[in-house]
């Protein structure tokens, strides 16, 4: 049995909003309370773990996480502890956004077992934030990865993305230059997507910015792995990134179908078998169901061997170390190569996946065409 992860979602942002206090930064509203309070309850209700299963990683994910109080993380931290099987020496995660956080926090979470911090720098360039629309600056960023190693963070990630409209090549290369000088263990980047129905998109289609060049893209993919290459770092994942032995413990769970359990609104979980389910998306009607019935899950899938072995497939080539055909004929008592054979042919042919004795693996054409492989196995 794999070790299982918590993900605990605070979905706040740091906004006027009906849950934070705006002038603290602080989830101190009486609705925010009552979420936590739900949260602890939803976490000590759980009775899906076997006992003998243990945890080793917890995710702080959602908005703004790092706006929680000391006493409020102490809360949930405690409920996660009580509850569950905490393996010493865990991973305990929090996404934070720079600028929210401040040296008396973030000492205070370190003391209560924060070991891992994980933010959004997206560019070093306030141009470009300001057109992703960002509410922080690059200033805002070094500030915050300066408060994180003071209060003893040695774990630290941040991400990176490229492609942005306006961008060149030359400022992604002055954005590399910033990121390795700062020297964070983890760096997680992406290619931006624009979605419609987003305000940049919106702007694209106005004419109001440019339209992402895809080749210029595809030169900052190619430039960021050799400048980490160079940089000692490894590339583990697709789009991520770690100097030798900080990989993100939690993030690979799901990327190797590792048990893991979400608590909160819109969290969503896994029994590392065939069970998925997911929370109510409703902030309050979380809130109410929890209260009710200490369960807010709106949705369980069932998967077939299929999905499963589609998941294997799919997840697996996004690790770099490859898909081992063999785990795969253990897993589903199936051979991949026969399953798939006109479509591993045709992707071998065309430059995109390569075999390393057991392992089937993405080349690095293949990385940046990843969901045109992917989807031959969905």
């Amino acid at each position: 049995m794999k070790d299982a992860g918590i993900y605990i979602h605070i979905p706040f942002c740091r906004s006027r909003c009906s849950y934070c206090d705006f002038a603290t930064g602080m989830y101190t509203s009486v609705l925010a309370e009552r979420y936590v309070a739900n949260l602890v309850k939803e976490i000590m209700s759980f009775g899906g773990i076997e006992t003998a299963e243990t945890v080793n990683t917890i995710f702080f994910g959602g908005g703004t996480p790092s706006l929680l109080s000391p006493t409020q993380v102490e809360m949930i931290l405690n409920a996660v502890v009580e509850r569950f099987a905490v393996s010493a020496g865990a991973e305990i995660t929090m996404e934070m956004n720079p600028g929210t956080v401040t040296p008396k926090t973030l000492n205070a979470f370190r003391q209560l077992g924060i070991n891992r911090a994980s933010f959004g720098a997206q560019t070093f360039d306030d141009s470009e934030l300001a057109r992703l629309g960002r509410s922080h600056s690059a200033d805002d960023t070094r500030r915050t990865f300066g408060y994180l190693r003071d209060a003893g963070f040695d774990n630290v990630s941040f991400d990176l993305i490229a492609g942005l409209p306006g961008q060149t090549l030359d400022g992604w290369s002055r954005n590399l230059d910033e990121a390795f000088s700062l020297s964070p263990e983890h760096l997680s980047f992406y290619l931006l997507e624009v979605h419609e129905g987003t305000p940049l998109a919106k702007h694209i289609r106005q004419g109001m910015q440019p339209k992402p060049d895809e080749d210029t893209a595809v030169a900052m993919y190619e430039l960021m792995l050799d400048r980490a290459s160079e940089a000692g770092y490894e590339h583990y994942e697709i789009s991520n990134l770690c100097l030798p032995g900080f990989e993100s413990r939690h993030n690979t769970k799901y990327w190797t179908g590792a048990p893991y359990y979400g608590f909160g609104c819109s969290a969503h979980s896994y029994d590392g078998s065939f069970r998925r389910w997911a929370n109510e998306r409703d902030q309050m009607r979380y809130v109410e169901m929890i209260e009710q019935d200490n369960s807010a899950i709106v949705s369980e899938t069932r998967l077939t061997k299929e999905d499963r072995q589609a998941e294997a497939v799919f997840l697996g080539l996004r690790m770099m170390r490859g898909l081992s055909l063999k785990e795969y004929v253990r897993m589903f008592g199936a051979d991949l190569c026969v399953q798939h054979e006109d479509d591993l042919a045709r992707f071998r042919e065309a430059g995109l996946i390569e075999c390393n004795g057991d392992l089937l693996k993405l080349t690095r054409a293949g990385e940046l065409l990843s969901n045109e492989v992917f989807s031959a196995f969905v």
